[in-house]
């Protein structure tokens, strides 16, 4: 169980690093934004165009790789909403060995399901042909568009980083249900930590 549990916590410090680049997005996110309104106002009155479709796809790019990256650091520290009234007066092991169920009957195979159905539509967005050649990159409609291909993998990035968390987050349920008392620790001080230090 050590050498899991340690693997466990290599998962968990990747996933920290990624929720430490949440940060850089965010403020990205923002000033992109921020820049966004500010030239279309400022361009009606001088009567310039100051901003474009790349910019504002951009910002969209962004707020959507927050929410693709951010969902292993939401499971490690366990802020997703519950509505179970009954689970928080649980025993620590009830409450690990329910989570240990939903994980791995449903959040794991939920991740292998959506790596699966994405993959191929990551390919052909990246300009593989039907018959196996390549062509051009999948690209914004829009006038000065970007390409959709770098957005759509981070499709299966955050699967992936889902995955591994969850991997993870099992290892540790397991751990606690084997009476492994530093994984129990661990578990309770994610979840009473603030997110992102």
């Amino acid at each position: 169980m050590p050498t899991l549990f340690k693997f466990a916590q290599t998962i968990d410090y990747l996933t920290e690093q990624v929720g430490r680049l949440l940060y850089s997005i965010v403020i990205l996110t923002v000033g992109i934004g921020f820049y966004n309104v500010a030239a279309r106002y400022l361009g009606r009155f001088v009567g310039l165009k100051l901003s474009s479709n790349a910019l504002i796809e951009l910002q969209w790019y962004l707020f959507s790789l927050m929410f693709f990256i951010g969902f292993p650091y939401i499971l490690k520290h366990s802020a997703n909403v519950r509505v179970d009234f009954l689970y928080a007066h649980w025993s620590p092991k009830r409450q690990a060995l329910i989570d240990f169920l939903g994980t791995v009957l449903f959040l794991i195979p939920f991740c292998l399901i959506g790596i699966y159905v994405t993959f191929n539509p990551v390919l052909q967005s990246w300009g593989q042909l039907p018959d196996g050649s390549w062509g051009a990159w999948e690209v914004s409609s829009d006038a000065d568009g970007l390409p959709r291909a770098p957005i759509k993998s981070m499709i299966l990035v955050s699967f992936a980083l889902l995955l591994l968390q969850a991997i993870s987050q099992a290892i540790k349920y397991g751990a606690i249900l084997q009476g492994y008392e530093p994984a129990l620790r661990e578990i309770q001080s994610e979840t009473e930590k603030p997110p992102i230090e």
